[in-house]
C-alpha cells in the first residue's frame, strides 16, 4: 500500500499523542516507502527542518534498526551508541536530541512506518515512555488496517466473480464503524462504503438513517435479527426497530424484497 495525506494525518496524531503520554519534546516519524527505507515525514516539537524528509534505510541508524528488527529500540546517548550506526549523526547532532526511542508500526507482519520521541539531554528513558510510544504506534496501526480495507473495497468493487465477498465486507464495514471513536476515520470508512454503491453517483431516491442501512447490510447477508443486533452492538428489538422503518420507507413487504429496493435505491452494492 502508498502511502497518503491521511495515513501521514494519523502518523501526526499519534506524534502528538505520543508527547502528550510520554512528556518528550521532541517527536517525529514516518511511512516506509518502496523497498525497506522509511522516510521521517512528520516533526512534532523539533526546532529545526534537519530530519524532515530524511530517508532512512533498515538496519541504519536506530530507526533502521527498529525497521530491521520490527522492535522497539532506545538508546540514552545518540552520538555515542555503540548499539546503532552513525549515518545520521548530522541531523540529530543540528536537532541537538540525545536520547531517542523508535517504535514501529506494523500492519500484518510488516513494518509499516516508525515513531521517534527524544530528549535534548543523555537520561534513560523509562518503560512507561516506551509503553506510551508503542501505544501510539497501535493506534496508527488501527487506523491504516481499516484504511487498507477500504481501499480493498473500492479497487475490488464490480470484479465480477469476487461481488459477494464485498458485499460481506460491505456490511462488516457498516457494523466496524460506529466502534470507531476518530470522527474523521469513521466518516472515511462511511464515504468507502458509499463508493461500492450507487449512493456515490448521487443522493439516493429514499432516504435512510444509517443504522436502517447497517441493519439491512447484515440481512442482506441472511443475518437473523439477534445476529444482526450482536454486530450492531444493540437489542434484537432495536434491530426489528430499524428493519421496520426502512421496510415502510422502501414500501417492501418482506426482508428480501427490503434488500432488493434498498440495492435499487443505491444503499446496498
Amino acid at each position: 500500500m502508498t502511502a497518503d495525506a491521511s495515513d501521514a494525518a494519523e502518523v501526526r496524531n499519534a506524534l502528538l499523542r505520543l508527547r502528550r503520554g510520554t512528556g518528550l519534546p521532541v517527536a517525529f516519524g514516518g511511512l516506509t516507502e518502496a523497498g525497506q527505507q522509511m522516510r521521517i515525514s512528520e516533526l512534532s516539537g523539533t526546532a529545526t527542518h534537519a530530519l524532515r524528509s530524511l530517508l532512512v534505510t533498515s538496519g541504519t541508524g536506530l530507526g533502521g534498526k527498529t525497521v530491521a528488527l520490527s522492535r522497539p529500540c532506545v538508546v540514552t546517548d545518540y552520538s555515542a551508541s555503540r548499539q546503532i550506526s552513525h549515518e545520521y549523526d548530522a541531523p540529530v547532532a543540528v536537532e541537538g536530541l540525545r536520547s531517542v526511542l523508535a517504535v514501529p508500526v506494523v500492519v500484518r507482519h510488516r513494518v509499516r512506518g516508525v515513531l521517534y520521541g527524544a530528549l535534548r539531554t543523555a537520561l534513560p528513558l523509562g518503560g512507561r515512555m516506551l509503553d506510551a510510544a508503542v501505544e501510539a504506534a497501535r493506534d496508527v496501526e488501527r487506523a491504516l488496517v481499516v484504511r487498507d480495507e477500504a481501499r480493498t473495497l473500492v479497487t475490488g468493487a464490480g470484479a465480477g466473480p469476487g461481488w459477494e465477498q464485498v458485499r460481506e465486507a460491505h456490511a462488516a464495514l457498516r457494523a466496524l464503524a460506529p466502534r470507531i471513536t476518530d470522527p474523521e476515520l469513521r466518516a472515511e470508512l462511511l464515504g468507502a462504503c458509499a463508493l461500492l454503491t450507487a449512493e456515490s453517483t448521487g443522493p439516493p431516491r429514499v432516504r435512510l438513517a444509517p443504522r436502517e442501512v447497517d441493519v439491512l447490510a447484515c440481512v442482506a447477508e441472511g443475518a437473523t435479527n439477534a445476529v444482526a443486533a450482536e454486530r450492531l452492538g444493540v437489542t434484537p428489538e432495536t434491530v426489528k426497530g430499524y428493519l421496520r422503518s426502512a421496510m415502510r420507507k422502501l414500501r417492501a413487504r418482506t426482508r428480501g424484497e427490503a434488500v432488493v429496493a434498498a440495492r435499487r435505491a443505491g444503499w446496498l452494492p
